[in-house]
Order: structure tokens, then sequence, then C-alpha cells
């Protein structure tokens, strides 16, 4: 929610590419249907509810993703989970967009093919940074 929050505040200024959720369901759906990887964005078919389904994919990944620094943290350091790790381990879940999710919409590794160029890259490490932060902040609380 942090990184969905901060990045419509960065969006609605021009800061950053707003996350575009039907995107993510269309891709989510090819998944579902076995195709992982696309050579255009425009190779992905519309689906009914695919903003919803883009949502429910997005936050379920934020999830899978959390688990390993919470369970890899508790498992392999030990004590509390450290917030200033997971503003870094946030971070460092860029490379899976970077290296998996614009490949597999089209875009290419760092989503070089977009037509918003560097931006969508650098939209993309602010919103895992936000993530990070999201992550950080759920870590302190509990």
């Amino acid at each position: 929610m942090a990184m969905d929050s901060l990045n419509l505040l960065f969006a609605r200024n021009g800061i950053l590419l707003r996350i575009d959720f039907g995107m993510i369901g269309r891709m989510a759906a090819g998944w579902a249907r076995g195709r992982v990887l696309y050579g255009n964005p425009g190779e992905m078919q519309r689906v009914a509810n695919e903003k919803l389904y883009g949502y429910i994919a997005h936050y379920a990944i934020g999830v899978v993703l959390a688990l390993p620094y919470v369970l890899g943290w508790y498992l392999l350091v030990g004590g509390p989970v450290s917030p200033v790790w997971a503003i870094a381990y946030g971070v460092v879940t860029t490379v899976a967009s970077w290296f998996f999710v614009f490949p597999s919409m089209g875009f290419g590794v760092f989503g070089r093919r977009s037509p918003e160029g560097v931006r969508a890259p650098l939209s993309s490490l602010a919103n895992h940074l936000f993530y990070g932060l999201g992550l950080a902040v759920g870590v302190s609380l509990v």
C-alpha cells in the first residue's frame, strides 16, 4: 500500500509513471494461460476485470516478496527484523521488475523498449524504494 500510495502522489505530480494495474492484470492473465513472455505490450490480450486481476497479482507478489525477507532474516540473522535492511531489500526487488516483469510485458530488460524511456526503470526503482519503506514500517509495527 505504501508503494501504491506514494506512486499515486508522485505520478499525479508528473515525477513518476503511474502503475498500470490493467497492464499488470493482462500480464498475470497471460501467466495463468502459460504465456510468460511477450515481444511487445500490444501482444497482451485485454481481459475482463484486468484491473482487478492486476491489483490481486500486485499485492500477492508484494506479500510473496516480503516473506523471504522476514523469514530469511529470522532464520539467518535472528533477532528483530531490521527496518533499514527492509528498505534495502525493497530496492533490491527492483531487479525482479527490470529482469522479469518488463521483459514479460514486452518492454525488454530494464524496460528499454518502453515508450517512456528511462522513466520506466527509474519509476520502478522509486516504487520499490516505496515498497521497502512500507515493509520497514510493517516490520517496525510487528
